[in-house]
């Protein structure tokens, strides 16, 4: 009856995108590299403070140094055990861009041309994840989250891995660039939104293979 019971029960999944970092306020683009601002900080404990109420056992983040920041301040609220994966870094950027405003012309030009734009799937830029790749990298986060062992998980990663998860989440093989530029533009994800996602496994043939989107961007009250 215990193992009947595990595998109908939905898995709750808290998404949130790291907290603002000094780049994020300059609107410049990052790579690795990055600490949370102090208005950051602020909106990681936040985020910790909200998640109280849930009855989350793991966190799993990013490795990248801004989300780990987050995901630490998270954790002294919760006291849970915390996994790194390398699956839920941001997106990497093309390397004309990074360390510079996306206020640029240049740079905006850029940002169009890789990810607002309807391009092909298979597009890159220059040395960027392109499309295709982190359509794959989604595909397998995915895969790790629906496979672990615990009914509530917080997940710290980036806005467009974040977007890129969600997208694939709804529209599995079928999401293509053109989609996601669609979704990306309409859909912006604030440092320290939550998003709220389930995994049932007995509904792994739906369209969805079994995950499902309970609420967006949802930002914690001050």
């Amino acid at each position: 009856m215990c193992v009947i019971a595990e595998y109908t029960v939905a898995m709750r999944f808290y998404l949130v995108r790291h907290g603002e970092t000094a780049s994020n306020l300059q609107h410049i683009r990052q790579g690795a590299g990055g600490a949370l601002s102090e208005n950051g900080r602020q909106q990681a404990e936040r985020v910790g403070r909200a998640l109280e109420l849930a009855r989350v056992k793991r966190i799993i983040s990013s490795s990248y140094p801004r989300a780990q920041e987050t995901a630490m301040i998270i954790n002294s609220h919760l006291h849970v055990p915390i996994l790194y994966s390398s699956l839920l870094v941001e997106r990497r950027n093309p390397k004309e861009v990074i360390g510079r405003s996306t206020r640029d012309p240049e740079v905006a030009r850029i940002i169009d041309q890789t990810e607002l734009s309807y391009h092909a799937d298979d597009y890159r830029f220059s040395d960027e994840e392109n499309f295709m790749d982190l359509k794959h990298r989604a595909q397998k986060c995915l895969a790790l989250l629906s496979s672990q062992g615990v009914h509530e998980t917080c997940v710290v990663t980036h806005h467009v891995f974040l977007k890129i998860l969600l997208s694939y989440m709804l529209f599995r093989d079928q999401l293509h660039a053109s989609d996601f530029a669609k979704l990306s533009f309409f859909n912006y994800a604030d440092n320290a939104g939550i998003t709220t996602c389930e995994y049932s496994p007995w509904r792994m043939f739906s369209k969805t293979r079994g995950w499902k989107i309970l609420g967006y961007n949802e930002r914690p009250p001050q």
